[in-house]
């Protein structure tokens, strides 16, 4: 474990987090393409099984979008591990499973399950609330490189925005917009898929040490900052 984490896992400005939490209206709804899309994604570019996006709410911490298991709406919070890593000021909270590893979640059901590596990047609104995390999640311990934090934190602030596109649309009772939106995102994430693929099936697996791999994945990543900056105006 390299994060260290606060003394109590409900930190003192957590009414506040909530607020602006609940203000999106995203916690505890239905799945939804694009937000399957970018977990996807995810577990394929960083070689995991499980990938995951969470919202940290009062009690429990919901899963918006999950890849690797399925019939698990979440977690209590003092269960999972997303809900210690959003009051780390890092900008990647990496993790194993061990209780020493961190004393504000029991690590009963990651444990019960085979789970030893975690990786996320914070979820956040402008006013610099922590709503969740993008977490990568494995069953084997493993190294996580400057590289690789850097492409989780990029790939965390493009779903960050699209929370926020979602809320826009939805707010100004625009269904059909947001779901053209998300059409329009999938595609690129489509696009952004292929290459993974490609690429692992080059190179038996994706270096994301070596710039001449990394360098189309940023500009994939760029591919959709664009579709976001013209959506949200």
């Amino acid at each position: 474990m390299t994060s260290n984490f606060p003394a109590s896992l409900i930190p003192a400005h957590d009414a506040a987090r909530l607020r602006t939490l609940h203000q999106f209206q995203i916690v505890n709804t239905t799945p939804e393409q694009i937000f399957d899309d970018y977990v996807a994604w995810a577990a394929q570019l960083f070689g995991v099984p499980i990938s995951l996006i969470s919202l940290v709410d009062a009690d429990y911490v919901w899963f918006k979008a999950l890849a690797g298991a399925t019939g698990i709406p979440g977690l209590a919070r003092n269960e999972s591990m997303c809900s210690a890593a959003i009051l780390s000021g890092d900008d990647v909270v990496i993790s194993d499973y061990k209780p020493e590893s961190c004393q504000l979640i029991k690590p009963d059901v990651a444990q019960a399950i085979g789970l030893n590596f975690y990786a996320g990047a914070a979820l956040v609104a402008q006013d610099d609330s922590r709503l969740g995390m993008l977490a990568v999640i494995g069953k084997e311990p493993r190294g996580f490189s400057a590289a690789e934090a850097d492409l989780l934190t990029r790939l965390a602030g493009l779903v960050s925005r699209t929370i926020e596109l979602r809320y826009r649309y939805l707010a100004a009772d625009q269904l059909a917009e947001w779901e053209d939106a998300q059409h329009e995102l999938s595609k690129v994430l489509d696009d952004n898929a292929a290459l993974a693929r490609y690429l692992a099936s080059r190179n038996q697996g994706i270096d994301l040490e070596d710039a001449e791999v990394t360098q189309p994945i940023v500009r994939c990543l760029e591919n959709v900052d664009r579709v976001l900056t013209r959506r949200l105006g």
